[in-house]
């Protein structure tokens, strides 16, 4: 059994928010929350000198980091139905920007909704959480953020929807 992180069930729980608030059916919306609890597991192939480094990353470090993604869809391939093929998908997608400047260069509809959702929901939490390099955000602030994202690292939509649903939320 993969032990999950408090942050990986705060972005299950908050995919699953969103997916349903997208207009998507309560089967996908669980489907979709019980994959992005796996959407970091390939960071285990990540050295941990690297993972819990406390400050910046070097390029060589953040293109090994970048491969986790990559990673995470590998190990996930041994999952079956449909569950394997979203779990896989996010794995590989949540650092893709709707402008295409994320890892890979994946953009607009080449990103499947369910991963724009887990990337918005991986984010905030990324902010509001305190690490290693940061202090945490206030909510309020990564929700600003998330806003000012729109139409670059997920759709005018979704970060529309984000808005609404944390807004109803306060």
């Amino acid at each position: 059994m993969i032990p999950f992180s408090k942050e990986d069930r705060q972005v299950a729980r908050l995919a699953k928010t969103m997916a349903l608030a997208c207009g998507l059916k309560h089967d996908m919306a669980r489907l979709i929350s019980k994959a992005a609890a796996l959407h970091d597991v390939g960071k285990v192939r990540v050295p941990k000198y690297i993972l819990f480094k406390p400050g910046r990353l070097s390029p060589d470090e953040f293109e090994i980091v970048k491969n986790h993604t990559i990673w995470g869809a590998d190990i996930l391939s041994n999952l079956h139905g449909e569950f394997r093929a979203v779990a896989m998908n996010i794995s590989e997608l949540h650092h893709e920007k709707w402008d295409g400047t994320g890892y890979w260069g994946r953009k607009g509809g080449e990103i499947p909704l369910y991963c724009q959702i887990v990337t918005a929901c991986d984010i905030y939490v990324a902010l509001i959480t305190k690490r290693s390099y940061k202090e945490p955000w206030l909510p309020c602030d990564a929700l600003d953020y998330i806003k000012s994202e729109s139409g670059k690292t997920f759709s005018l939509d979704l970060a529309g929807v984000f808005d609404s649903v944390f807004m109803q939320a306060a």
